[in-house]
């Protein structure tokens, strides 16, 4: 199954790996979710970085949920559902949220990398771009406290990133010998905020 659907170009082929996709690495239970795995789909396909078909990024080996393309989908709604949010990708809906990330892990998650810029928290996952790290943090536990639910996007907020490790800590502060800072450093951003940053408030 894997490799025939790589290999095939029909649109209904690729609307099918479309939608397994986002079948298996959402929790099913929002449009909302699923679209947001069917945008990063799209991206890694239009990126030149990845294959060229939509079949092609999602077989892709140790990218998305083991068995995407052969595993049943036993589950009728959800497959409903994953197969007529397909159909709206396919057609140019977008996640605005994700916007052009190509990257998500499952909400709750936590790695080691300072250049994980997150942008949403979607259907239990969490979507971020790969960028050089800046200087303002969103705390870790914003991907901890989001339940597979929660909808949380994050895009325009600017220079934005999650600490390499632990929770969030301010920068170090200047010995007893070096100048004191001209401004306090950055403060995480507040579930609060983040909702209220996410609204345009």
């Amino acid at each position: 199954m894997l490799a025939a659907c790589g290999s095939m170009s029909t649109a209904s082929s690729e609307r099918q790996c479309l939608a397994r996709a986002m079948y298996f690495e959402s929790v099913r239970s929002s449009d909302d979710g699923m679209l947001a795995v069917g945008t990063v789909v799209m991206n890694r396909r239009a990126s030149g970085k990845y294959p060229s078909s939509i079949c092609g990024v999602v077989g892709q080996r140790n990218q998305f949920a083991p068995g995407v393309l052969s595993k049943p989908m036993t589950e009728k709604k959800s497959r409903e559902r994953a197969e007529r949010v397909a159909g709206q990708v396919m057609s140019g809906k977008r996640h605005r949220g994700v916007g052009n990330a190509m990257f998500f892990h499952t909400a709750g998650r936590t790695y080691r990398f300072e250049n994980m810029h997150y942008v949403a928290i979607e259907g239990g996952n969490a979507f971020y771009e790969r960028r050089p790290t800046q200087t303002r943090y969103i705390p870790r536990n914003i991907v901890a406290q989001a339940g597979p639910r929660d909808s949380i996007a994050a895009s325009g907020w600017g220079r934005t990133s999650i600490p390499a490790a632990g929770t969030f800590t301010r920068k170090p502060r200047p010995t007893a010998v070096a100048a004191a800072p001209a401004s306090a450093p950055p403060m995480p951003l507040s579930i609060e905020e983040i909702i209220l940053a996410s609204n345009g408030w």
